[in-house]
């Protein structure tokens, strides 16, 4: 099996490792495998792929989007380093308003599953750090929501001071003002 599969302190949140072929020449891995993915109880059906640069010291997020159109995101990073974060917001589950977060970079290959019911942010530790990540809908402008990413009830442990934001991002409102429709246990895993 190529892929090491290591829940997080909240058992949904997934950190995935890849085995890495590589000789001189560079190397070669694989990023997803649907069967070997399924084994470990991550069955995806992929809607869109998403790449962003950003330069060190970005935060993007608190990100999610609302059902019907909610989006689980499998995150890795090509170039460069993030420090990156999930936030339970599934009303009713016992790690509800607790984040975990994993440092993902070019060099460590390792990558992150979100599932919906989750916000999602991370923070750029190094220039030109590409982020790409796969979700398993598409993006709805009438669904997508926040939280902001200094909440004082989530009080996410960033490893970056006075982070540059977008005014959007600036903009989100706490976990307690945020729109949110996610039920814990709800049949809908993607």
């Amino acid at each position: 099996m190529p892929f090491t599969f290591k829940k997080l302190d909240i058992p949904e949140i997934v950190l995935i490792g890849p085995r890495v072929f590589g000789d001189d020449r560079g190397f070669f891995l694989e990023t997803y495998k649907r069967s070997e993915f399924k084994a470990a109880g991550i069955d995806l059906d992929f809607s869109q792929s998403n790449h962003s640069r950003s330069k060190k010291g970005i935060l993007r997020g608190l990100h999610y989007q609302l059902d019907p159109r909610a989006q689980g995101k499998l995150v890795r990073v090509s170039r460069g380093a993030i420090f990156d974060v999930a936030v339970d917001i599934r009303k009713g589950s016992p790690y509800f308003g607790k984040w975990v977060g994993a440092t993902l970079t070019g060099e460590n290959k390792l990558m992150l599953w979100i599932p919906s019911g989750f916000a999602h942010g991370f923070a750029t530790l190094e220039d030109d750090t590409d982020v790409l990540y796969t979700a398993t809908d598409e993006y709805s402008p009438e669904h997508d929501s926040g939280i902001i990413w200094n909440d004082p009830d989530i009080n996410v442990k960033w490893p970056i001071e006075d982070p540059a934001v977008s005014e959007k991002d600036a903009r989100l409102p706490s976990l307690k003002e945020a729109r949110n429709n996610f039920k814990y246990g709800a049949a809908d895993k993607k």
